[in-house]
């Protein structure tokens, strides 16, 4: 069974910064690209973050370059994203995504960027 955890959410306050994980079980964790995902609310998911399967390579979408960083560890089977400088308009709801011939989601944490 495939399962994909994320955690690391919470409450910050505008410039703060917030580390998120998703570790990942049930899957050759190594084969599969990875990505972060979000949802804010009334709004469509959206593309944050990926990174390749060895994490050589990495792309985020334009208003996240340079704040977030994505990252893997295959040993633990786990992908993080760094955010930083965070902003009210990065509330939202975070997903894991791993991808490989199949796409598989986690459940989300949610992220809340208010003073």
């Amino acid at each position: 069974q495939v399962q994909l955890v994320e955690s690391g959410g919470g409450l910050v306050q505008p410039g703060g910064s917030l580390r998120l994980s998703c570790a990942a079980s049930g899957i050759t964790f190594s084969t599969y690209v990875m990505s972060w995902y979000r949802q804010a609310p009334g709004k469509e998911r959206e593309f944050v973050a990926g990174i390749s399967r060895a994490g050589s390579n990495t792309n985020y979408a334009d208003s996240m370059k340079g704040r977030f960083t994505i990252s893997r560890d295959n040993a633990q089977n786990t992908v993080y994203l760094q955010m930083n400088s965070l902003k009210p308009e990065n509330t939202a709801v975070y997903y894991c995504n791993a991808a490989r011939e199949m796409a598989y989601w986690g459940k989300g944490t949610l992220v809340t960027v208010s003073s």
